[in-house]
């Protein structure tokens, strides 16, 4: 067993609701899945399984039925992972650029953070709301990890709480005001 999934395993599970969450988000993703061509869908590397299910899907007009074999596609979508799945339906929603641009400036903003004080002082006055005590510390943690040669995981936390506090539509309308 490596180090870091012991580390991992300290996290507190994920609350019902959070399931509850993810589980739409993967039959949201299922839907768009679903909602493609049959050339589209040969471009997306799927599980045969999965591929089936969503051709069936295509096959089935009765409300019901479909319902069913929408929530089916969201539990086989659980042992799958998403994020090239998502990646390629944001090319062909033309989401990709933009969210791509996002993530990065959210990056240099947790490499800023860790380069300087001053930093912290400039995003909360920005941001007056935001936990600037828990900041604080995933900084400091994040120095720590770094010194000791542990696993990022507060580096990555702090990216998280950037993403909460710098919603994507603010970078986005930003853009678009420019």
């Amino acid at each position: 067993m490596h180090h870091e999934d012991h580390e991992e395993e300290l996290d507190l599970p994920p609350s019902k609701t959070k399931i509850k969450q993810q589980m739409h988000d993967l039959q949201d993703i299922g839907e768009q899945l679903v909602a493609l061509s049959k050339d589209q869908l040969k471009e997306v590397d799927l599980p045969e399984t999965l591929r089936d299910a969503i051709l069936e899907a295509k096959r089935i007009t009765k409300f019901g039925a479909i319902k069913r074999q929408m929530q089916y596609i969201g539990r086989l979508m659980r042992d799958v992972d998403a994020a090239p799945i998502i990646a390629k339906l944001d090319v062909w929603g033309g989401k990709s650029h933009q969210h791509i641009a996002y993530l990065h400036r959210v990056e240099r903003w947790r490499d800023r953070l860790l380069e300087s004080d001053s930093v912290l002082t400039e995003l909360l006055a920005d941001h007056p709301d935001a936990d600037a005590q828990r900041l604080r510390t995933l900084i400091r943690n994040a120095h720590k990890e770094k010194e000791l040669g542990k696993p990022p995981k507060s580096y990555r936390e702090i990216f998280q709480v950037l993403r909460e506090m710098l919603p994507e539509q603010a970078f986005t309308q930003a853009d678009a005001n420019e």
